[in-house]
């Protein structure tokens, strides 16, 4: 089905393009009044008319494209697989040891709350120690 689709619209998009360069323009382009191909009022009515039509199938071929792309498009997260988990109602977060909760028991003293220092490890840089 997408791909009859596609087939219409991209002929729709050719013939689109040629009848839009068949038309007469005011600085002369393609075709110029004095060749005598396709001049008078009728023909820039036809014209006219056939590049509304072409227009409006274009549009809805492209409406009916976007359509079918996002037809089969689920919602992600882009949070890991177990961050989505919510705790009961008036229980503390279990385990997690997060920043905040650092800061909460670090600042029960009165004084600036610090953070313990990541234990050294392969490929962790070091912090200089002044001497």
């Amino acid at each position: 089905m997408v791909v009859v689709l596609i087939v219409i619209h991209l002929i729709l998009v050719l013939a689109l393009i040629g009848v839009v360069l068949l038309q007469k323009s005011e600085g002369g382009g393609l075709v110029s009044s004095t060749s005598g191909f396709l001049t008078g009022r009728g023909t820039a009515n036809v014209l006219t008319r056939t590049t509304a039509v072409l227009a409006t199938g274009f549009f809805l071929t492209s409406l009916a494209l976007s359509w079918f792309a996002g037809f089969d498009r689920k919602p992600a997260s882009i949070l890991p697989a177990g961050a989505n988990q919510e705790t009961p109602a008036g229980q503390p977060p279990s385990g997690g040891g997060g920043v905040l909760d650092l800061l909460k028991k670090g600042n029960t003293g009165g004084g600036p709350a610090t953070l313990p220092a990541p234990a050294p490890g392969p490929g962790v840089p070091q912090v200089p120690q002044s001497q």
